[in-house]
């Protein structure tokens, strides 16, 4: 008897690939997650070991996200985030940030990797006010996920479009930016742009990239920051601009430290 069709859990479990490192299990593994591979393991191993500091980049980059939202939503106003290159949920993601402020928020969240989408269940949870939802789509075809997200979301009101780590594995820069420029384009004034992306400002991180390169899992491009503000042409940017990420509206009272991931939040006029 033939086999009957797969479930959509199963199928994306036949398409995970657990012979090579992948960045969104990588850095779930840095982040104290579970949801990783020994091939995952090895190579962030393998990179923190020349690059020691990562795991404290990975974390801060985690607060961003919190104070990012935090900001968008609390004093801009924003109830409409189109969050792209989601990654493995882990704590505080966009959706639990936005909506203990706003209950009403809507996210959509956009990635195509098999194993995201195996636990695209934990991110549609949702406040009854709210709506929490997914695509499977590339970031390479923003066209799609536009035409997706606009089933969702209200593209004639205000949106957080957010591009959290994901543009250094867009290998061409000018394709980064023409991938930006179209998704800036279709949404309307008074939407913000939150980012961020690692730079090649420390060369123990570029040494580290360059091995994680090696090992056959997409490669991530690291950009200057010159390159990485270049994003933001267009728009104005929100107090103090683009900064390293710990730099960004810190809490009161805290020391942070500089890292070498660098971001900002603007606002489309």
């Amino acid at each position: 008897m033939a086999d009957g069709p797969q479930t959509p859990d199963q199928e994306a479990l036949s398409k995970i690939d657990t012979t090579v490192p992948h960045s969104a299990r990588i850095w779930n593994y840095w982040m104290g997650g579970k949801d990783n591979y020994e091939v995952d393991r090895v190579a962030g191993d393998a990179y923190r070991e020349t690059a020691p500091n990562i795991e404290t980049m990975a974390r801060a980059s985690r607060g961003y996200l919190i104070r990012t939202v935090t900001f968008v939503t609390e004093e801009c106003g924003i109830r409409q985030f189109l969050d792209i290159g989601t990654g493995l949920p882990t704590y505080d993601n966009t959706h639990q940030v936005a909506q203990r402020i706003a209950p009403d928020s809507r996210i959509v969240y956009v990635d195509n990797d098999p194993l995201v989408l195996r636990h695209a269940q934990a991110l549609l949870t949702s406040t009854p006010e709210g709506v929490t939802d997914y695509i499977d789509a590339d970031l390479h075809e923003p066209e799609r996920i536009l035409e997706a997200a606009g089933k969702i979301l209200d593209l004639s009101q205000p949106v957080a479009l957010m591009l959290m780590g994901i543009l250094g594995h867009v290998q061409k820069y000018e394709e980064a930016k023409s991938i930006v420029r179209r998704l800036q384009a279709a949404l309307p004034a008074g939407s913000y742009f939150v980012h961020y992306d690692s730079t090649d400002t420390d060369a123990a991180l570029k040494e580290a990239q360059e091995g994680y390169d090696d090992t056959g899992a997409v490669p991530y491009v690291l950009r200057s920051p010159e390159q990485v503000s270049a994003y933001y042409d267009g728009l104005e940017l929100m107090e103090p601009g683009i900064v390293s990420c710990p730099l960004w509206r810190p809490e009161p009272g805290s020391t942070p430290e500089p890292t070498d991931v660098f971001g900002g939040v603007a606002i489309k006029r």
